[in-house]
């Protein structure tokens, strides 16, 4: 077929809608830079005991090393959960916000009660 004859009779093609889904994007997108500023918070937190108390000449490596190692095994879990045969089957916006939701008041409330408790 000819291309103008295509085109005056249908007219320029249009792409088809998208879904909406910009609610979900927000509310994951929400919930995740809560999650980063939380956790920016608390590595903060830790970085500066750890320097008063290398500063006063304790040993911090297994300080450090405990934080390290609890941070890596919330991101393991979390990915392992977005990563499960049940979840795999949902998109991507609603497997950050599962995971975001998850997640959100572990940090959030550890960075509150640690503000808290600084002062």
């Amino acid at each position: 077929m000819n291309p103008s004859t295509y085109a005056r009779l249908y007219g320029p093609p249009r792409p088809a809608p998208r879904p909406g889904r910009t609610g979900v994007v927000v509310l994951a997108s929400t919930l995740w830079a809560l999650n980063v500023a939380s956790l920016a918070w608390l590595t903060f937190l830790v970085a500066m005991i750890a320097l008063w108390g290398a500063a006063d000449g304790m040993a911090v490596g297994g300080f450090l090393l405990w934080f390290v190692l609890i941070v890596t095994g919330g991101v393991a879990a979390l990915i392992a959960l977005a990563f499960a045969p049940g979840v795999r089957r949902l998109t991507w916006a609603g497997r950050l916000l599962l995971t975001g939701a998850l997640a959100c008041p572990v940090t959030t409330g550890v960075a509150i009660v640690a503000w808290s408790q600084v002062g």
